[in-house]
């Protein structure tokens, strides 16, 4: 999910926000493909945090992916309101008190809603998003009608992008993209197929996921 939602973003030689780090897959991602780019990751867990610094390290990345630990509700000075021309987040599926979290706590933090919900998430994405910049989510499909709530009347140009799993097979998960202070309507994409018959990545899966490749949402 993090290597899609990184290809779905525009490419842009500026400043890109990731909010939820995790080990720094989106934002690494993001950067290996947009060379001009400069990548900020946010992110909660201080173990995951060390952990996507020493992934920006490896990968020869500093000075242009920079990872801060922090909470998206109290958010480190260094965050500035309006100052991303793109934010890309990846926040956790599950809300509160819906089905049984995971037994490892850090994956529990990451897959189901703390006291950061759903509607912070896209909040803090407005908010630190420039104005005619994008915010870009990947979620659960079986979401998408709070999501498109909570964007509504306070966004525009919003693409929904399925991600079919193949087959006969409904979308489990999304791409969700918007634009701050624009009024284009929303559009619904065709979406991309992942899997052939059999299970194996299809070759526009692999594009993305192997060679890097952007999404055309």
């Amino acid at each position: 999910d993090p290597v899609l939602l990184a290809a779905a973003v525009p490419a842009v030689a500026g400043k890109v926000l990731d909010v939820g780090a995790g080990v720094g897959a989106a934002a690494l991602c993001y950067a290996m493909r947009v060379p001009g780019a400069h990548v900020t990751g946010l992110e909660l867990q201080h173990v995951l945090a060390e952990l996507a610094a020493e992934n920006v390290r490896r990968n020869d990345l500093d000075g242009r992916v920079a990872v801060l630990e922090g909470d998206l509700l109290r958010p480190p000075p260094e965050l500035l309101p309006g100052s991303f021309e793109h934010v890309m987040a990846n926040p956790p599926y599950l809300p509160a008190g819906r089905g049984a979290p995971p037994p490892d706590p850090s994956k529990a933090t990451a897959m189901v809603e703390g006291e950061a919900d759903l509607k912070a998430w896209i909040d803090f994405g407005l908010l630190m998003v420039a104005p005619k910049g994008s915010v870009t989510l990947v979620h659960r499909a079986d979401r998408l009608d709070e999501i498109l709530a909570l964007l509504w009347n306070r966004v525009g140009g919003i693409v929904v992008f399925p991600l079919w799993p193949g087959g006969d097979q409904p979308a489990k998960r999304v791409i969700i993209r918007a634009r701050r202070d624009v009024r284009a309507p929303l559009r619904l994409a065709a979406g991309l197929t992942l899997h052939r018959e059999g299970g194996d990545y299809t070759d526009a899966a692999l594009e993305i996921l192997r060679d890097g490749e952007a999404l055309i949402v």
